[in-house]
């Protein structure tokens, strides 16, 4: 049975303080937004979310979240060792890999190292790893582990595990590695994300109106900015699943969790698992009653990435919904809008508010890395491996491109420090939940379905399975 780490959550807190541990289950059914044409912005300015660190900040800061320095890095060859390696991905642009390059010549000054995007990435990747110019290193994701067409790339990945090569996993929170039939691990996290919203506090302060922390503040503030004149206080790509899925989705997700009944029926697509989605469906369903979104406004963002930040920096939308991963191309794109060098504001990414508790920290796998175990450069690629899976290596990455780290010592961007407040209860474990894609993907499309109108609540439950 391929597997992911399934230790849970409560038991890792203790054993390892973790927390919003993620997997390519229920997740991975709503397909992750990509960030193409992402790129890094540098370091300069951003925070360390640490419980060691000074001042109030540290206070807010759950003590799972604290960050520890990777040993020092050996270096297992000659230093003078030549070679090249080439990683190749979506992505346009790697800063926050280049950077990587950088430290590592610092140890190997003669390993020329380059990064390489691949357009239509996911449809070539088979083919390129059996070209002449195979990439050394290559994206991966979690759901080509479940996929019979990606196969090949899978066969083609090194073991990872393989204790010969040095790696030391045990910097990754343990629910991230998976594990083949094999008892093999072919990829890596790189780098996770999350659900949340982008906030103007800007706007908010302007108005004079609290950011929310519950539900009732979040419909409150909704209420306020529109009697503000504010047409659609809260916007969302409104495209396949999303608008309103950070609201939403992991509320369900979080009624679910430990309900084994639930899990069992869902996954066997039984018509009468609908009901299981119905609390989730009435949360969207209010939230769209009080006419917080404006479905037009929505229908002309033409993407979830670069059309939804940008409209966010026009600075006139007080609540954005989004990914971690449209986040990450955020400050970069801040010298790009007109409008927002020329009115910046204070803008930061926080969880919606779905519960009077809160909202929830729903953490999932954004990208894995796997070495190409017939690379001509294997040695010096898997040496990259060890260098670069160590917690202060890709805590910087993850800094560098705004996107959440997967190590279980966590830094992160000062962007997400409303996430280190979220109640130790709402940090959730998804692979912990055990939907899988086909009835995961009804539950995204439902929310979609009657978040638009489209269906009633009735309706969605009464057509689970069939939804399209």
């Amino acid at each position: 049975m391929r597997t992911w780490g399934s230790r849970g959550f409560r038991g890792m807190l203790a054993a390892a303080l973790v927390v919003c541990l993620a997997a390519c289950s229920s997740a991975a059914a709503a397909p992750e937004p990509a960030a193409a044409g992402s790129s890094e912005g540098n370091q300069e300015g951003a925070a360390v979310v640490s419980a060691g660190a000074e001042g109030e900040a540290a206070s807010k800061v759950p003590e799972a979240m604290a960050s520890e320095e990777s040993e020092e890095f050996v270096p297992a060859f000659d230093t003078q060792t030549e070679g090249a390696i080439m990683v190749a991905g979506h992505y346009n642009n790697f800063e926050a890999l280049e950077e990587e390059f950088n430290r590592f010549n610092e140890y190997y000054p003669n390993v020329e190292l380059t990064y390489t995007f691949l357009d239509n990435y996911n449809g070539i990747i088979s083919t390129a790893l059996g070209s002449a110019e195979a990439p050394d290193i290559f994206f991966t994701f979690p759901w080509m582990a479940a996929m019979e067409e990606y196969k090949p790339v899978m066969e083609a990945a090194e073991d990872l595990s393989d204790p010969s090569l040095g790696i030391d996993l045990s910097c990754i929170r343990s629910n991230l590695l998976y594990t083949d039939d094999d008892g093999r691990i072919p990829m890596v996290p790189v780098y996770t994300t999350t659900y949340g919203m982008m906030v103007n506090e800007d706007l908010f302060a302007k108005e004079n109106v609290d950011i929310p922390k519950t539900y009732a503040e979040l419909i409150d503030a909704c209420m306020a900015f529109k009697e503000a004149g504010y047409e659609s206080p809260v916007m969302g790509y409104n495209e396949s699943y999303f608008l309103i899925y950070p609201l939403f989705y992991p509320y369900f997700c979080a009624l679910i969790l430990n309900d084994e009944t639930a899990v069992r029926e869902m996954n066997d697509m039984k018509p009468e698992a609908g009901e299981y989605m119905r609390p989730a469906l009435e949360l969207a369903a209010d939230f769209m009653s009080h006419g917080c979104v404006d479905l037009d406004s929505c229908n002309m963002l033409e993407d979830d990435y670069n059309a939804v930040i940008m409209r966010f920096f026009e600075g006139d939308v007080p609540m954005m919904m989004a990914t971690g991963n449209t986040v990450s191309g955020t400050r970069k794109r801040e010298s790009q809008s007109e409008a927002f060098s020329a009115r910046p504001f204070e803008y930061s990414f926080r969880p919606v508010p779905s519960t009077e508790d809160g909202g929830y920290f729903l953490n999932t796998i954004s990208m894995l890395f796997s070495v190409n175990k017939n690379s001509q450069n294997l040695d010096m690629a898997n040496e990259f491996m060890r260098f670069l899976v160590r917690t202060d290596e890709l805590n910087r990455m993850a800094m560098a491109k705004r996107m959440v780290t997967p190590c279980i010592d966590m830094t992160m961007d000062d962007i997400y420090t409303a996430f280190g407040e979220v109640a130790d209860s709402h940090f959730i474990n998804s692979s912990d939940i055990g939907v899988e894609s086909e009835p995961g993907t009804q539950v995204t499309r439902a929310g979609w379905l009657v978040s638009n109108g489209i269906l009633t609540v009735d309706e969605a439950v009464e057509r689970f399975g069939t939804m399209e």
